[in-house]
């Protein structure tokens, strides 16, 4: 019988891979990422029975609207940009608050693309991608590059633990006084970050500091990801996935474990490039993740790979097996049951590469 067909002699490896990115490119990539490129205010398709969904892209479409008048273009644009922007009144920002698949980043990304600025002069990355940025470019450096920006757009803006409070508190304080815009999503409302994972009663005055520049979003609803799809499909066998991977142009196949060991020695900032060019991953081996940093990491990958709608399929554990109940019941939580719901979805997309 054998493998067959084989499009490659053999696939690729994501432990082999140990990518250098230059922060010019971190810089350039803050856009939203492939899988919302396309996305805008009108293919969100509100919930009819959630009219929170329906409100968020009212006010959403408002606050574009707002960030700048006349779209900039040609050689007026940077005349335009120029202009020192009126001290801001009240919050210069929104924040989407909501449960899982609900369509925050759908939204966020749309709010993106309806701003009326050049995209240079807009950014969209995850909390992790900013945190990255400044350790990169150096905290000075960072508010210079942000701070002629009209709008920044925080994807899954969690706090995890007091460096990076004060870090972001002082940064976008910064960035407000520059006239740049915030929208951010998250499933903790914004007085609530960093509560259950440090003590966050000792940085108060920095948490109340992030909650005053935003006006609090809240969409309603279920994961969209599961909403009237199938259960995600159960695990392969080792055989099918190694198959899978040979027969498949741009795959990757790892053994999960010493993937998350690879992990360990590449840092978060790089795992987008980890994923350059691959049209699948495949993972054998798939096991509970044996501990929180490790688990960390792993939702980070989970994002980048969500992020380029890169299938993934698998052998051993489903993926609502991967974090134990301390986990799932701790403070990162939300991060993890996000993960799952994602990865899931990737799951799903993967059923396609194994031909019986």
């Amino acid at each position: 019988m054998g493998i067959s067909p084989i499009a490659d002699p053999s696939p690729l490896s994501l432990c082999a891979r140990e990518p250098h990115v230059p922060a010019e490119r971190l810089v350039a990539e803050m856009v939203p990422p492939p899988r919302f490129d396309s996305v805008r205010f009108d293919t969100y398709i509100p919930d009819p029975k959630q009219p929170s969904q329906t409100e968020a892209v009212r006010v959403l479409s408002s606050f574009a609207a707002g960030l700048g008048g006349a779209h900039a273009s040609g050689s007026g644009k940077r005349r335009w940009f120029s202009k020192k922007p009126a001290a801001p009144t009240g919050p210069r920002g929104v924040y989407l608050d909501g449960g899982y698949g609900v369509g925050k980043t759908h939204l966020l990304a749309s709010l993106w693309h309806a701003t009326p600025a050049e995209p240079e002069y807009k950014a969209f990355g995850t909390f992790v991608e900013l945190t990255n940025l400044v350790g990169a470019l150096g905290f000075q450096q960072t508010v210079k590059t942000l701070g002629g920006h009209r709008l920044l757009c925080i994807d899954e803006f969690e706090l995890d633990d007091p460096g990076d409070t004060v870090l972001v508190s002082s940064l976008l304080a910064r960035l407000v006084e520059s006239g740049v815009a915030l929208a951010a999503t998250s499933n903790t409302l914004p007085g609530k970050l960093g509560e259950g994972r440090f003590a966050a009663a000792d940085f108060l005055r920095e948490i109340q500091g992030l909650s005053a520049h935003f006006r609090p979003l809240r969409i309603d609803g279920e994961d969209y990801r599961h909403r009237g799809l199938p259960e995600a499909p159960a695990p392969f066998t080792d055989e099918q996935v190694t198959k899978a991977a040979y027969a498949t142009e741009g795959a990757s196949l790892d053994d999960f474990p010493h993937l998350l060991e690879h992990l360990a020695r590449v840092h978060p900032s790089r795992y987008g490039a980890l994923t350059d060019d691959l049209k699948a991953v495949c993972l054998t081996d798939v096991a509970a993740v044996p501990d929180q940093s490790t688990a960390l990491r792993l939702v980070v990958l989970a994002d980048r790979l969500y992020d380029r709608e890169i299938p993934v399929l698998t052998s051993g554990l489903p993926f609502d097996k991967l974090f134990s109940e301390e986990m799932l019941n701790g403070g990162y939580k939300k991060k993890y049951f996000r993960a799952i719901s994602r990865l899931t979805a990737l799951a799903r997309d993967a059923k396609g590469l194994v031909h019986e």
